[in-house]
């Protein structure tokens, strides 16, 4: 008789109901012939005796974390861990194609399948309330199912994801979520998979919108939001003080009251940018300040015009802060940046057994006679270790928690919570979403997604593993200070690198050049459409000699690289960027308060829209233009944020090579 549950419980799965390293030392001590006797009794109870005399029982339905062992030890120990790894290869060498063994199929179960009352039998009548509350705002999740090659299904839901190793058997379901949340999220989870059930989504990979009703406040909460951008646009950047940025501020924290992530965040930042140039920070860019206007109007738009997607377009699926149980991340580099007067490291993280990449974020003020380079920072304190190790290493953490934007916080709390080790092979383990190997899937993926103006603001979005079988064509373009390959996927697809000069990272380009050159397995980078095509941004770069970190390797920019032919001028995005850079220093100086020189602009701009043969641009812009220079400014907002929006989406998708 065997116990078909433990059968199921590959090696990650045992590290994470216990912990690696117990998993590891009893793996050791089967292998030196010190294993347990192992016996089964009539109704599933394992019983073994070691050989130092210890006796450990695992009763019906129970894991290696809620035996008895002799030992003493509380909880999970390596007698019982080593008891479900005996009883494993015994039921391996009596029936090859036992659960667990190379050759099982993985077995036609769904989640979807449990029933809401064996579900409050293993979550509890709490944890199901608290999920029902959050099946009524509506979520999005993204489904696995069972596969030959990743043979768990998963869920992954806004805030965690959850893993059912055991077909039937919910209470050996994982997800990183802390204990107080990990009914709720299991309970999520089985509703997803019956949604998709349901509606006869069977494909290994399903993306869906599960529950959700109308919302009390929904689009109608932004209001507020709204006539502060309005106001904000009116009068101008350089005539708001300090007291509208309070105002700002305090519109986020209620919006983030309301749960209407993706609006604060956006509300928050354009309080970032008016607080920056008041300041004089080099963070202010105009471009940008005009975008978070037009998303606000953008957002409330997609959520009025299509109710189901109002809680993806609005960020209400989401919690603020999710604290995640003992999770270990695996590294994708760092990216420098920041200005004059600071400097901001962004170091990558994808958990082992999600879906999604995190962002941790540190910002240092600089001193005088501070560099402050990528090189210089690699030695910087962070975590208990040094920024250079943390960019490419495994962190094991107890105290880490995961906010609506994907960024993750890590206490240092006590000694031990934290762990940083190298990254070793774990790079090779991470499987996709995260992992690209298909070029081709991957762009198809990106054409389906929405405009970037009303998709989820996860800061890291696009940054992704890509598998690569080759590259080609490594080149510099002197006049753009960029470097230039050519990458190939495993199917013989191509996608193109492109690698901007970093001034906080003189070593960079030099340090990408060499990697490239080299035995190229995979590549961290931000993965874009461009061209209609693919386009990496590498952040890290694996090869046969190990990680590279571009940002925080040495070196002076002095490798000498071949030179990339001068790519054709793009007279149409030309004219799409110079039409959104006049709005933007519309939106900078105050609708109230432009000058001939601006409108003059804005004329000149519109003509050169019609040049290129964007004629409903070029309309949107004199629309713009006659409302500023008619008395009364009551529909001056309309207009121009009827342009920001069409001249920002079409040149995202001209961009993108998508366009018609």
């Amino acid at each position: 008789m065997s116990r078909t549950d433990l059968l199921a419980l590959d090696l990650d799965t045992l590290a994470a109901l216990t912990n690696r390293g117990l998993v590891k030392r009893a793996a050791r001590e089967l292998d030196a012939g010190q294993g347990p006797t192992v016996s089964v009794g009539a109704d599933g109870t394992l019983h073994a005796r070691f050989p130092d005399g210890t006796e450990t029982v695992l009763p019906p339905g129970t894991g290696p974390a809620d035996g008895g062992c002799g030992c003493g030890a509380a909880g999970a120990c390596r007698h019982l861990v080593g008891l479900v790894l005996a009883h494993q290869r015994e039921a391996i060498t009596s029936s090859p194609a036992a659960p667990g063994s190379p050759d099982a199929t993985p077995p036609d179960w769904s989640p979807g399948a449990t029933d809401d009352q064996a579900l409050a039998v293993a979550v509890g009548q709490r944890s199901l309330a608290t999920a029902r509350r959050s099946f009524d705002r509506g979520y999005p999740v993204r489904l696995y199912r069972a596969t030959p090659a990743e043979p768990v299904p998963r869920a992954e839901l806004p805030t965690c994801t959850v893993r059912f190793p055991v077909p039937g058997e919910l209470g050996y379901a994982l997800t990183e979520a802390s204990a107080d949340r990990r009914g709720e999220a299991v309970a999520l989870a089985v509703w997803a998979f019956r949604a998709a059930d349901e509606r006869g989504l069977t494909g290994s990979y399903v993306e869906l919108d599960v529950g959700g009703r109308p919302s009390p406040t929904g689009a109608a909460g932004l209001g507020p939001a709204l006539d502060l951008a309005d106001e904000l646009l009116l009068e101008g950047v350089v005539n708001t003080g300090p007291v509208f940025v309070g105002a700002l501020r305090r519109c986020a924290e209620d919006l983030v009251a309301e749960g209407l992530h993706w609006p604060a965040g956006a509300v928050a930042e354009l309080a970032g940018q008016v607080d920056d140039h008041a300041g004089r920070s080099a963070r202010y860019r105009p471009e940008r300040h005009a975008l978070l206007l037009a998303e606000l109007h953008a957002r409330h738009r997609a959520a009025q015009s299509d109710t189901t997607a109002a809680a993806r377009v609005l960020g209400s699926h989401e919690s603020g802060e999710t604290p995640l149980r003992r999770v270990r991340l695996v590294a994708l580099g760092c990216r420098i940046g920041g200005t004059e007067r600071e400097r901001v490291a962004e170091v990558f993280f994808a958990p082992a057994d999600a879906g999604t990449v995190l962002v941790l974020g540190r910002r240092w003020e600089l001193t005088d006679g501070q560099q402050g380079d990528g090189p210089e920072l690699t030695r910087r304190r962070l975590l208990g270790s040094t920024l250079g190790a943390l960019a490419s290493a495994n962190l094991v953490s107890e105290n880490a928690t995961r906010t609506a934007s994907r960024a993750v916080t890590v206490a240092r709390g006590r000694v031990g919570a934290n762990s940083v080790t190298p990254v070793g092979t774990s790079w090779t383990g991470l499987a996709e979403p995260v992992l690209i190997r298909d070029f081709a899937a991957h762009a198809a993926r990106l054409d389906r997604l929405p405009p970037r103006l009303i998709r989820p603001r996860v800061e890291a979005e696009d940054v992704h593993l890509v598998e690569v079988a080759g590259v080609e064509d490594i080149g510099y373009d002197p006049a753009e200070q960029t470097l230039h390959a050519t990458v190939l996927d495993p199917n013989g697809a191509r996608a193109t690198v492109l690698a901007a000069h970093n001034p906080f990272a003189p070593g960079a380009l030099d340090a990408l050049a060499r990697a490239l050159r080299g035995e190229v397995h995979r590549i961290a980078a931000v993965v874009r459409r461009s061209g209609g095509g693919l386009l990496l941004d590498p952040i890290a770069v694996l090869t046969a000699d190990g990680v590279t970190v571009p940002d925080l390797s040495p070196g002076s920019g002095s490798t000498a690289l071949g030179v990339v032919p001068e790519r054709p001028a793009d007279p149409i995005l030309d004219a799409l960027t110079a039409g959104l850079a006049t709005l933007a220093a519309l939106a900078h100086q105050g609708l109230r308060h432009l000058d001939r020189s601006l409108l003059d602009g804005l004329a000149d701009t519109a003509t050169r829209l019609d040049r290129v043969g964007l004629r409903d641009g070029a309309g949107l812009l004199r629309a713009v233009l006659t409302t500023c220079q008619e008395p009364g400014p009551a529909a001056t907002p309309a207009a121009w944020t009827e342009a920001q929006l069409y001249l920002a989406i079409a040149a995202e998708l001209h961009a993108e090579g998508t366009s018609d």
